[in-house]
């Protein structure tokens, strides 16, 4: 499984509650698509939020996040990790 880091714009003034929702909701569509939600981060007064996950693409990681209303602005595989 790839590692995969995505960023979704334009969610300023989120809350950790949201965040948390949105989350739960990814977790919850995961197993379709064969992608695993690791981590997700936030800046409230950006708006950017950050998602960790393991899947087999790209294009599976969008599937999930589109399904659950939320799709990311970015997907960037992260090959190299320390």
């Amino acid at each position: 499984m790839a590692l995969f880091m995505d960023v979704h714009h334009g969610m300023a003034g989120i809350t950790a509650e949201q965040l948390k929702a949105a989350h739960e909701a990814d977790l919850a569509a995961q197993g379709e698509e064969g992608v695993e939600f690791r981590q997700a981060w936030a800046d409230p007064d950006s708006g950017t939020v950050y998602c960790l996950s393991s899947g087999p693409s790209r294009e599976a990681v969008q599937r999930v996040h589109e399904r659950t209303g939320h799709p990311a602005d970015e997907v960037h595989a992260v090959p190299l990790q320390v």
